[in-house]
């Protein structure tokens, strides 16, 4: 029964090509937009935890409470052995120290008086340490537009806009001019050894990035850090776990009233993401719900539509001697079949172009260049195990549903009356 259903699918284009290529546009369409949704909210948070925020984030409580103004006079001290008591308790976490700084950059000339200055906003992570993985985490070798990474104390890389603003190339050098943890004025000569373009307005217009060792230096504190980030092992950020961690953590140093105890943070309480977690988990599903319910619409009318058409041959049928059961069971497996083939080749098409938009992505840099907000410039989709069988709940059940309700006039007509039908 399917394969002679199935014959009369590929040799009745009548019949089955224009359902079947609705099928596929309206999966297509479910399929690329949900990815591409998914694909721009995740993206934001996942920027916002590699360059700031980690999956959690330790600090000190008067830091937390203003670290918007990089307040590293109240940073943490005494982090190595912080940090091997967060790698024991939390080995699934993986913990970095970082620094983060704000000051003025100089540009000298060739006689030494200054030929541009511009503000900094400067990140110190552990790039000679291997281990860390901070290189790969921040994606700095590929972001590299010139030179290379530092590889000794001394160098720094400069966003690549910040350098084309300050005329800057590799090999120049340029002066930090800033303060130190303890409040007094701070110069050090960085020999800029490349450039880097994150896709983030934030960082290319501003940044500066050092070893952690030179800011140790340069700021005096030694085995001191602003922060301590972790990062899950699974590479994503688990909202439950990341809660879990912080209120552990927390409950251990509840009882001491001393501001400068560590607290710990999850990404949810930093930079007001709350609410866009909330706002993602809330807007991807309406969105996906909306969307599939709208198409499965267009697709229901379609198998009904179709049903329809196609009066006059079950009019036939039935005349004939054909059981209307029997009719009804080929028309809805039909529309079965035919539903599956779009929505198998809508799928494919959909996950195509996805993938496409997840490589590529759609540059917006010229749309932002005004913008301070931790977020990427080029907009991409993300291909996720949902989108295999989303475009199968409109593809195949609305078509199905569709058929179903178009048949249930076969059990209306009257035999004795077909002849008369058909004569007209």
């Amino acid at each position: 029964m399917i394969k002679f259903l199935l014959r009369g699918i590929l040799r009745d284009k009548n019949r089955s090509l224009l359902p079947i290529i609705i099928i596929t546009m309206g999966v297509t369409l479910t399929i690329l937009l949900s990815g591409f949704i998914r694909g721009v909210m995740g993206d934001i948070i996942d920027q916002n935890a590699r360059f700031d925020t980690g999956h959690v984030k330790v600090m000190s409580r008067a830091y937390a409470e203003d670290k918007e103004q990089l307040p590293n006079d109240l940073a943490l001290l005494g982090v190595d052995e912080l940090l091997d008591t967060l790698r024991t308790d939390f080995p699934d976490v993986h913990w970095v120290k970082r620094i983060r700084f704000g000051g003025l950059l100089d540009v000298p000339d060739s006689t030494g008086e200054t030929r541009g200055q511009g503000p900094a906003s400067g990140m110190a992570i552990e790039i000679f340490n291997k281990s860390s993985g901070e290189i790969e985490r921040l994606n700095i070798e590929s972001s590299l537009k010139r030179g290379r990474v530092p590889q000794k104390t001394g160098e720094a890389l400069i966003g690549n806009d910040f350098a084309d603003k300050l005329n800057l190339g590799v090999g120049d050098k340029v002066t930090y001019v800033g303060a130190t943890m303890n409040g007094s004025m701070t110069f050090m000569t960085f020999t800029i050894s490349g450039m880097v373009k994150f896709g983030s307005s934030f960082m290319d217009k501003g940044a500066i990035i050092i070893d952690l060792s030179d800011a140790q230096t340069m700021l005096d504190m030694p085995d001191g850090a602003g922060e301590l980030t972790g990062f899950f092992d699974e590479g994503v950020y688990l909202d439950e776990k990341a809660h879990q961690i912080s209120q552990a953590f927390n409950e251990r140093y509840a009882p001491t009233t001393d501001e400068f105890a560590p607290v710990m943070l999850p990404l949810r309480d930093q930079n007001n993401l709350a609410g866009y977690l909330d706002y993602v988990d809330s807007f991807s599903a309406l969105f996906v719900i909306i969307f599939v319910f709208a198409m499965s619409l267009v697709l229901w009318n379609t198998g009904l539509l179709g049903g329809l058409r196609r009066y006059q041959e079950y009019g036939i049928r039935l005349a004939l001697g054909e059981s209307k059961g029997h009719i009804y069971r080929s028309m809805v497996l039909e529309a079965v079949l035919i539903g599956i083939i779009g929505s198998v080749i809508g799928t494919a098409i959909g996950l195509a172009i996805t993938y496409y938009m997840q490589v590529h992505g759609i540059d917006i840099g010229d749309k932002m260049t005004d913008t301070s907000m931790m977020m990427p410039t080029i907009m991409r989709a993300r291909v996720t195990p949902g989108l295999f069988y989303v475009g199968f709940i409109p593809g195949l059940f609305a078509m199905v549903l569709g058929n179903m309700l178009s048949g249930i006039g076969i059990y209306k007509r009257e035999t004795a009356t077909l002849f008369k039908e058909l004569e007209v």
